[in-house]
């Protein structure tokens, strides 16, 4: 092979590499369709990084929002999840929520989830830090507070009692963690913006 023809084949391989990813660039919708394949979790209560109505806190009815998800990793056995606030005036911030070994095939969460030990459509509920059983909602004593729902595709139902609490969940999920999706709300007493 002469150098001429070695040369123009490394080019045409060269070219090949670039131009799909010059192509995604020269049409963002491309990009997007992939990110709305991504594994996600919603709400129908509110939108990610919006507000949550006043119903679904101390303020409130103090129930938990509905809450869906789609396109979890094909060998997802359970899901968990987890609602945080960091903005808590408690080192490491304060748990609202920890619910664990949820089916697989489940892929939402009615609103007002009953606050025992098992959830009708599968799943387990851990202790928040009130020391409760199941969600308690969004009651920061001052400011705007953000709230994490941390949703957690599993390679494996975790083999474990009620009552975990976050640190727990969180030690028996390490290594096992096939995706992770994330939804942001705030909140701030009164209705005042901040």
């Amino acid at each position: 092979m002469n150098s001429s023809l070695h040369r123009r084949l490394v080019f045409i391989v060269i070219l090949g590499l670039v131009l799909p990813a010059a192509n995604q660039f020269a049409h963002p919708g491309s990009a997007n369709r992939k990110d709305n394949r991504m594994f996600q979790i919603t709400s129908s209560a509110f939108q990610n990084e919006g507000n949550i109505p006043a119903k679904f806190t101390c303020d409130g009815d103090n129930i938990s929002p509905e809450l869906s998800w789609q396109s979890a990793p094909a060998a997802t056995k359970s899901f968990a999840l987890v609602v945080h606030d960091p903005d808590a005036p408690l080192a490491g911030g304060y748990t609202h929520w920890v619910l664990y070994n949820v089916p697989a095939n489940v892929g939402h969460i009615a609103e007002d989830a009953l606050k025992r030990a098992k959830l009708p459509q599968g799943g387990v509920q851990g202790e928040n830090d009130g020391g409760r059983t199941g969600y308690t909602g969004p009651c920061p004593p001052s400011g705007t507070h953000r709230y994490y729902f941390h949703l957690y595709a599993l390679d494996q139902e975790l083999g474990l009692p009620a009552g975990l609490d976050r640190a727990g969940l969180e030690a028996a999920i390490k290594g096992h963690v096939l995706a992770k999706a994330e939804l942001m709300g705030r909140y701030r007493r009164g209705g005042r913006k901040g």
